[in-house]
């Protein structure tokens, strides 16, 4: 992992109610070419974990909310067979925020125990 990716896996989210702006086009760049495998998609960033098999893609999925909830940041995802996608927004500003880039981070880093 990067030093940029354990700085931000180090972090926690700070509570977003809105009326604060949006990462710019130049930081979410910047902060994306530091996470392995995440995408930006329409305005989220977006990665899909591979698993083994059901069972590991499960308790993926559980530590995955179980993060979200320590950190009051909640990814929208979907999951099959072996398979987890995640895919962060900050609902609160329609655009992406640090906390988004936290998270992923923090799931990368879960990802690689």
């Amino acid at each position: 992992m990067t030093k940029v990716v354990e700085e931000l896996a180090s972090k926690k989210c700070k509570a977003c109610e809105g009326g604060v702006a949006s990462l710019t086009e130049a930081e979410i760049h910047n902060l994306l070419k530091q996470l392995d495998g995440w995408e930006r998609v329409d305005g989220r960033i977006a990665k899909t974990y591979t698993f083994k098999d059901y069972y590991q893609t499960m308790a993926f999925l559980n530590a995955t909310a179980w993060v979200s909830h320590r950190e009051d940041h909640h990814p929208d995802i979907s999951v099959g067979y072996n398979q987890c996608r995640v895919a962060y927004v900050t609902h609160a500003i329609n655009g992406l925020s640090e906390n988004d880039f936290i998270c992923a981070a923090k799931l990368d880093k879960l990802f690689d125990l």
